[in-house]
């Protein structure tokens, strides 16, 4: 679980998915194509070798779901 606020800078992890989901606040995911927007009790799963920057417009509080080896900024 993580409180974000701010902007993230463009990774990618080559060999997991990413689940995001927002309890508070409003969250952005910017894609290579896309930008996902998940308001609260909203989810969303990032495929692997997907390149992202997540950035956060205002203060969110989300709950991530990664492997315990996951480096959080990206390969």
């Amino acid at each position: 679980m993580a409180v974000v606020q701010g902007e993230y800078h463009w990774h990618e992890h080559k060999d997991i998915d990413e689940f995001f989901f927002v309890l508070d606040g409003h969250f952005l995911i910017d894609l290579e194509d896309r930008v996902v927007d998940l308001a609260p009790n909203q989810g969303f799963v990032v495929p692997k070798v997907c390149v992202i920057a997540r950035a956060r417009l205002n203060e969110a509080v989300i709950l991530m779901v990664e492997r315990a080896d996951i480096v959080p900024t990206g390969d």
